[in-house]
């Protein structure tokens, strides 16, 4: 039983050990360092900080050099050195905050001794023991400057080792006939650590605040803008099925359409058939993954915004008019003016038009209460053009948490097609939106379709 005991107490002693061997190489890995952790400028007074530490750093030596040779009893050389010292790690913590309080600290030790053995000696009586209030100016700056850029276990290992101090010099190793600083002195530094390391702790906070916003908003502008690509991928992939899906038809019912078709074009035409079938089959794939957003939703409701269910076919030009009335029954006037023959436009085309019109509509609603809208569409012989101009809004703009990504899709929608779109604020207080989407090749002549003007 002895020889267990004996066991678990060595083993104790080990981790006691273990412990403080540990703490002591944290210590000397927080403290003694060389690292550079330069004061930045203040936002708005930018070096009126570093100017008013200067101006405590030479009150401090100026106290030093006055008081310490008169009452404390230290000759004028020693006051000197300790005076200009305590000032320098003022100034030098506005770079080297560990290597500042380092300064500090041994230079109040060494002051203090010495105004002791004044004090034992007659040489001084009744003067403030062990800190001077030079001393404890200069040392609460430079632990303030030292809270606002190290960690706070730093912070607090560097106050940890002051109170020690200050607790050694006056209470275990004492003077006579002084003026004890030293309740006074733990009093003023832990203040001034726990000041600045709240608002280390505050300009952090601030700091990751700014990067998380930052962060939100890239990452939700770049989820809009996956959003409306996928959308606008499963609406020309939808196109693009239709015309595979013709293909197919027309591949496989060409050979009934000759009479006594060779063996090569049957071989031809089923190649193309089955190449049709094939595309269409990957598309149809990739459609459904486009789609599948919702997967354990049987049937979701149809979109408010279109008024259409989400597999339903895509809205045209067609839908114009309702889309214009819906728009009149919110309590927007909206006039309608169309030129040009109405040609068949390419489903791309159509479908873009009209959500850029929608989209435009849309942010007169939101964005100029009280504003008359008027929708402007130029057929031309290889293109169209799609203008949307409000008026000045006669009520106040409410807040919107928008942040433009609308604009974003419409020009997103336009340059995919190989058209421009432009949007800008008029002089006259309104807003225009301008699109022009191409449906021929670039460089082709272009001109107005014969048709006399339709206006609604």
């Amino acid at each position: 039983m002895p020889r267990v005991v004996g066991v678990t107490e060595t083993g104790s002693r080990q981790l006691v050990v273990g412990r403080i061997r540990r703490w002591l190489h944290v210590l000397r890995e927080d403290l003694c360092t060389l690292r550079v952790d330069p004061l930045p400028p203040s936002v708005w007074l930018r070096w009126l900080p570093h100017g008013v530490l200067c101006m405590v750093a030479f009150g401090v030596t100026f106290d030093a050099v006055a008081q310490l040779p008169g009452s404390g009893g230290v000759g004028l050389t020693l006051a000197f050195a300790i005076g200009l010292a305590q000032g320098a790690a003022v100034v030098f913590a506005l770079w080297r905050p560990v290597p500042a309080w380092w300064l500090s600290t041994i230079t109040m030790v060494v002051g203090a001794i010495e105004v002791r053995r004044q004090l034992l000696a007659g040489g001084a009586h009744d003067f403030t023991w062990p800190w001077s209030a030079g001393g404890l100016i200069g040392h609460m700056a430079v632990l303030l400057l030292l809270a606002l850029r190290v960690p706070m276990r730093v912070a607090v290992e560097a106050l940890a080792v002051t109170l020690l101090l200050t607790y050694l010099i006056e209470g275990v190793l004492g003077a006579a006939d002084f003026q004890p600083t030293g309740v006074l002195a733990v009093t003023l530094f832990t203040v001034v650590v726990v000041l600045g390391t709240a608002l280390r702790g505050r300009r952090e906070a601030r700091a990751e605040l700014g990067r998380q916003t930052t962060l939100t908003a890239e990452e939700r502008a770049r989820r809009t803008l996956l959003e409306e690509r996928s959308r606008i991928a499963r609406e020309l992939h939808d196109v693009v099925a239709h015309h595979m899906s013709v293909i197919s038809i027309q591949a496989q019912v060409a050979p009934h359409l000759v009479e006594n078709p060779s063996e090569e074009l049957r071989e031809n035409l089923d190649g193309i058939r089955q190449n049709a079938l094939e595309a269409l089959t990957e598309l149809r794939r990739v459609l459904g993954v486009l789609r599948a957003e919702h997967p354990e939703t049987p049937e979701r409701p149809a979109d408010p915004a279109t008024g259409t269910a989400p597999h339903a076919p895509q809205p045209t030009l067609d839908r114009l008019d309702a889309l214009v009335e819906n728009t009149r029954a919110a309590g927007t006037a909206v006039e309608v003016d169309v030129r040009g023959a109405r040609r068949p436009l390419p489903p791309g085309v159509d479908l873009s038009a009209y959500r850029i019109v929608q989209e435009a509509l849309s942010n007169v609603l939101r964005h100029a209460p009280g504003a008359t809208a008027s929708v402007a569409l130029v057929h031309y012989v290889h293109g169209v053009d799609v203008r949307v101009v409000n008026s000045r809004p006669t009520r106040s703009v409410p807040s919107s948490p928008g942040a433009g990504h609308g604009l974003l899709g419409m020009r997103e929608r336009a340059a995919m097609l190989g058209g421009t779109l432009r949007a800008g604020p008029r002089p006259d207080g309104g807003y225009e939106v301008a699109a022009y989407l191409p449906t021929a090749p670039p460089g082709a002549p272009d001109q107005v379709t014969d048709s006399k003007d339709d206006t609604a």
